[in-house]
């Protein structure tokens, strides 16, 4: 019974179209989880005297027949889903191997957490219950105190590396418009992976200034505000601040919309925050993301009220970069009045001010959808743009099943999922 829930709930629909590997990986997770409760439900009940193998016994076969029939047919809806997603996005459609190398994986990976839960507990009952506490306890303090602060720390020296990786198919840029190149006052290597990425090629004027470029937040910003007169940013007649996600990746997309929104008068700058992916930085130092976007536009907006000649100020953010610039702002009317116009794509669960902005959200984005609230109320879905099939909210599922395509959200194909093109750019308004 409990193979079969954690199974239907696994082919419930979701926003985006799914790997059998990726499917079979949620499948096994939730049967795990749902072994792992009826097994508590059942030892609950043993030591009230039920046990359900004796008192039920005749229902078990028309159970597992009535299961098996459901599943067939939520595999068979599923399929159908599935290639609905994939017609809409103008993907390959699954067949019957699809469901084949599903089925295969997930049970390897269920027999594979079984075996492990199955071995703890012989070895609790081999131990007696009082030195398996002891045990559990030992091993918990072991893990917090250790093995939890060496893995974070890996993490982040993986991250750190990754930052610091030089790409050998980027090239330094030569224009003296941008950050990097031989006239900046910051080094090509302290930009840092996405740094590199977003001044490298022809494009606007940018400014970009990453986590190595300078000790704090305080002087980066200083840095970021010299570059911008020292590149001649202010001299332009559009400057548009850009709020980087949690590794610091500016789209390029969104570049070039600039780019052709103005004409080419345009600068950029973007201020990197962390190293770290957007969704680590989203749940552990989101504060990074809104200290960075307030500092920096806080500051060009205060040297621009000193020029004699002033360019337009727009703000632009993706992602977890939408949440930071927006929160630089009190509210709807402090965003009007304090720039131009604002461009927000992407952003978690739309939680950005509206007015004044252009708000760019795809139907089948899970970043949008996804809050701890989608376990118990549908999301607010107002002004995302449909772009596939959207399934019916349904408590618990749809959060399990929008959080399970998170991890797909970039990997969409252009115009879908969290993956937004040039029109970050062009469909910015005016003043």
């Amino acid at each position: 019974m409990a193979i079969g829930v954690g199974t239907l709930a696994s082919l419930s629909p979701g926003l985006l179209p799914r790997t059998p590997g990726a499917q079979a990986i949620l499948t096994a997770l939730l049967v795990a989880l749902a072994l792992g409760v009826a097994g508590m439900v059942r030892f609950v009940l043993r030591r009230r005297g039920f046990d359900i193998n004796r008192r039920l016994p005749r229902v078990r076969l028309p159970l597992l027949g009535v299961m098996s029939a459901l599943i067939a047919g939520a595999a068979t809806l599923a399929g159908h889903w599935q290639n609905l997603l994939r017609a809409a996005m103008s993907t390959a459609p699954i067949g019957a191997g699809y469901w084949l190398r599903w089925l295969i994986e997930a049970v390897l990976i269920v027999g594979v957490l079984v075996g492990i839960t199955r071995g703890a507990g012989w070895a609790l009952r081999k131990l007696g219950w009082a030195r398996g506490v002891s045990l559990a306890v030992a091993m918990s303090g072991f893990l917090y105190l250790v093995a939890a602060p060496a893995v974070v720390g890996w993490r982040q020296a993986t991250y750190a590396g990754a930052n610091a990786t030089l790409d050998p198919a980027l090239t330094q840029p030569v224009s003296a418009a941008t950050s990097g190149s031989a006239a900046s006052a910051v080094s090509w290597s302290s930009l840092g992976a996405e740094g590199r990425k977003f001044v490298s090629g022809a494009g606007p004027a940018r400014v970009y200034v990453g986590v190595d470029s300078a000790p704090d937040l305080e002087s980066r910003v200083a840095l970021a505000v010299r570059e911008l007169e020292r590149s001649g940013a202010f001299e332009r007649s559009n400057l548009v601040v850009m709020v980087p996600t949690g590794s610091g990746w500016i789209d390029s997309n969104a570049v070039r919309g600039f780019d052709r929104r103005f004409g080419g008068d345009v600068a950029l700058v973007g201020l990197q925050y962390s190293y770290a992916p957007s969704w680590v930085t989203f749940v552990f130092g989101r504060d990074q993301a809104v200290d960075a976007a307030r500092a920096l536009f806080t500051a060009v907006e205060n040297r621009i009220r000193t020029l004699d000649h002033k360019p337009q100020l727009y703000l632009y953010g993706q992602s977890l970069g939408a949440i930071g610039g927006s929160s630089v702002f009190a509210d709807d009317a402090d965003q009007d009045r304090r720039t131009c116009a604002a461009l927000w794509a992407g952003p978690p669960a739309g939680r950005v001010h509206h007015a004044g902005a252009t708000v760019l959200a795809n139907s089948s984005d899970p970043v949008v959808h996804w809050s701890p609230a989608l376990l118990w109320r549908a999301p607010d879905l107002t002004g995302t743009r449909p772009d596939a099939p959207r399934p019916q909210w349904l408590p618990v599922l749809s959060f399990v099943q929008t959080t399970a395509d998170l991890l797909a959200a970039l990997d969409a194909p252009a115009g879908h999922g969290h993956r937004y093109g040039t029109d970050q750019g062009t469909a910015l308004g005016t003043c």
